[in-house]
């Protein structure tokens, strides 16, 4: 009798088949890594496209002012200041009060809430920007409270919306387990809505880097100043400039946010 032991060939899909590849994260689709790497590539490119743009053409020495580049890079870091602190303030206020709209007594009202939010959501944002800085003041902090204002309804609208879709019967099961309220809240149906709560939290972190440009009209810094100084002179390269790096900060930052959604989005979800 032969000593050989014969063995038997791994399934093709298995661990252990030649050529497989061991995963220890979730598998992406082909749409999902065009969904993150097309969009900073296109930032990259148009871009590079207006630093050459910079750098060749026959400027104006007010032109060449507004868009020096340590102007710009400050002008520039004063809008995602802008953007992140009102964003973060958004979902820090948004996110609880979508929770608590869906639970207990609250639930009532959930609608007149989110109606409320929504003309709010209607009315023009300059008017909200200006009437606020009328009321509170000037600078940076009025800007942000003005913005967060803005940006609460996708975030709070989402939170609502994914926490009432949660199957109940995944919420009754947690609940025969012996879990608490809490428990169900933070281990079922928070995972669960989180999908739908970061699609919120996207459209309102676009919804924020695009109405701060509005903001310095109250001397809150940004990328506007550009704008409005290109409109002030009859300037048609600023505002194209600025325009322009608005709008690639903005695909920048909804693409950091696909990136976080896909980072926080739990397994199987």
């Amino acid at each position: 009798m032969s000593d050989t032991v014969a063995h038997a060939d791994p399934a093709p899909g298995s661990a252990d088949a030649p050529g497989a590849t061991k995963r220890s994260g979730r598998r992406l689709d082909g749409e999902t890594v065009l969904m993150l790497v097309v969009p900073p590539v296109l930032v990259l490119l148009t871009f590079a496209g207006y630093v050459v743009w910079r750098q060749t053409a026959d400027l104006t020495g007010a032109e060449l002012e507004q868009l020096a580049w340590p102007l710009v890079i400050d002008l520039i870091q004063r809008h995602v200041s802008l953007t992140l602190v009102s964003s973060a303030l958004v979902v820090l206020i948004a996110v609880p009060l979508g929770i608590g709209l869906t639970r207990g007594p609250l639930r009532r009202i959930s609608p007149l809430v989110v109606g409320v939010a929504n003309a709010g959501q209607g009315a023009p944002s300059i008017g909200l920007i200006v009437l606020l800085a009328i009321w509170v003041g000037y600078g940076f902090w009025t800007a942000v409270i003005s913005l967060t204002l803005y940006g609460i309804l996708p975030v709070l609208r989402n939170t609502v919306t994914g926490l009432q879709g949660v199957d109940p019967t995944l919420v009754e099961a947690g609940r025969g387990l012996g879990m608490s309220s809490a428990a169900v809240l933070l281990r079922v149906e928070l995972p669960l809505a989180l999908p739908v709560i970061m699609a919120g939290v996207r459209t309102a972190l676009v919804l924020v880097v695009g109405t701060a440009t509005l903001a310095t009209f109250i001397n809150g810094g940004g990328l506007g100043a550009i704008i409005q100084t290109g409109i002030s002179l009859f300037l048609p390269s600023l505002i194209v400039a600025g325009a322009v790096l608005v709008a690639l900060l903005a695909l920048l930052i909804e693409w950091l946010g696909r990136v976080l959604e896909l980072v926080a989005r739990p397994k199987g979800v």
